[in-house]
């Protein structure tokens, strides 16, 4: 067969490594030839891809970014972007295309397959761990692991100087990154999206926690938290081309108000586009070549218009239509766990 494999987008730690055990498999036991298009469907639009083989994907296990580079653009954003992707597909004969990409990339990508332009297979990508329909996607372990190791550091700071430091995280609807890193480096409070918050008892608990001769603390804050409405004035973040609103700040609007309230020395680290650089962790680095490895069996079983889905241990299929337009909340059992231990 002749399958397309890209990558769409925000960068995330894992993208070669799905891509790579793609195309192990792919060669080794199907013999397909794999066109790599650069740039997500801006190079299935524009004609722009590679050849891959095992070779071109020889050390890139551990190797962050991706090798195809990424992009947010979508056929739909332009009158003929759907004929462009068609005339490419049809000039190179593909019979499929993997996509690998975050909710809003697989909704995309299943409009596509109903187009019937292309046969798809999805895998889910996302540091936010916000796709439905699975138990985790690639690259938040990496983000988490990122997080929490900036936590602990900021703790021997925070303790030096009497301090409270605010950390930002990514998560733009949701709190994962933020409630696991959270709990796992020991916060003092977390503040997630799915829960707004209110700034005076936040305030409160570092109060108690002051008069207790506990001096420094940790907030940790979702880039997408916002205060309970008509508690804080906040400015309404502009929106990008792509539709996504321009997040972060949050934390020092929080560091402002709990300095003010408070009177407490505050401080604010935003981890921002760390937390999506660098090398997978050895976790990530498993479920990307399992997920590589389900996606080019998908292909060959003709389930198109599926994503490959982590469940428990196993890797099951799961249709695209259920994941698009759809996200996965942090679940109710560990949000409740992150507050045992909050102050």
């Amino acid at each position: 067969m002749n399958v397309g494999v890209l990558t769409s987008g925000g960068d995330c730690p894992g993208l070669n490594a799905v891509i790579r055990a793609v195309v192990r498999k792919a060669k080794k036991v199907y013999g397909d030839e794999v066109f790599g298009f650069h740039d997500s469907w801006k190079g299935v639009m524009a004609g722009d891809y590679e050849m891959l083989d095992i070779a071109r994907l020889r050390g890139t296990l551990p190797r962050g970014g991706t090798i195809l580079g990424t992009s947010r653009e979508t056929p739909f954003m332009t009158d003929d972007g759907l004929d462009r992707c068609r005339a490419t597909i049809d000039n190179l004969g593909i019979e499929a295309m993997v996509v690998i990409g975050g909710e809003g990339s697989l909704s995309c990508a299943h409009a596509i397959h109903q187009t019937g332009i292309v046969p798809v297979v999805g895998v889910p990508k996302t540091i936010d761990n916000d796709v439905a329909l699975t138990d985790q996607t690639f690259g938040f372990d990496t983000a988490v692991s990122i997080a929490t190791e900036a936590i602990d550091r900021l703790h021997t700071t925070a303790e030096s100087h009497d301090r409270v430091m605010v950390v930002e995280v990514m998560g733009r609807h949701v709190g994962h990154i933020a409630t696991w890193a959270g709990l796992a480096g020991g916060a003092t409070l977390t503040l997630i999206p799915e829960e707004p918050f209110d700034i005076e008892a936040v305030s409160d608990a570092l109060r108690r926690r002051h008069e207790q001769g506990k001096y420094a603390s940790i907030i940790v804050v979702a880039e997408g938290a916002r205060p309970i409405e008509g508690t804080i004035e906040i400015v309404e973040p502009t929106v990008d081309a792509y539709g996504h609103k321009k997040l972060g700040g949050i934390a020092n609007v929080v560091a402002s108000e709990i300095e003010h309230r408070t009177g407490y020395s505050t401080r604010v680290t935003v981890l921002g586009h760390v937390q999506r650089g660098g090398t997978p962790t050895p976790f990530d680095r498993v479920l990307c070549s399992r997920y590589g490895i389900a996606a080019i069996e998908a292909v060959h079983d003709g389930a198109f218009d599926m994503m490959v889905s982590l469940k428990g241990q196993s890797i099951v299929r799961v249709p695209l239509a259920e994941v698009a337009g759809s996200l996965k909340y942090v679940h109710p059992q560990i949000w409740s766990t992150a507050k045992e231990f909050f102050a």
